[in-house]
């Protein structure tokens, strides 16, 4: 069973920093893109950022310059490094992976349970 858990949301003021943790578990093969979406109330779900299993990085205009994604691939973990935050990055932030189960099946996304990012001014 693939799991994907998330840690490290919770309240900041603006111009402060957090750092969220994912970190997948199972029998996996290969996660050939992982990354980070968010939802803030009455809007829709939009990427932050992402990495490929080349090290390719995509991230969202809005956090270019302030948020920081890294992959540590021996554990099959991502990390958002959030800086200078501002009240509008308030939102639910989604572990998301694309993954390959240990058998070379290719098993499609996963998504985490959310963790809640509120920045206060």
């Amino acid at each position: 069973q693939v799991q994907l858990v998330e840690s490290g949301g919770g309240l900041v003021q603006a111009g402060g920093s957090l750092r969220l943790s994912c970190a997948a578990s199972g029998r996996i093969r290969s996660i050939p893109a992982m990354g980070w979406y968010r939802q803030a109330p009455g809007k829709q779900r939009e990427l932050v950022a992402d990495i490929s299993s080349e090290g390719s990085r995509n991230y969202a205009d809005s956090v270019k310059g302030r948020f920081t994604l890294s992959r540590d691939f021996a554990k099959n973990t991502v990390y958002l490094q959030m800086d200078r935050l501002r009240r509008e990055d308030t939102a639910v932030y989604y572990c998301k992976a694309g993954l390959t189960g240990a058998d070379g099946i290719w098993l499609g996304d996963y998504w985490g349970q959310g963790t809640q990012v509120t920045v206060s001014s």
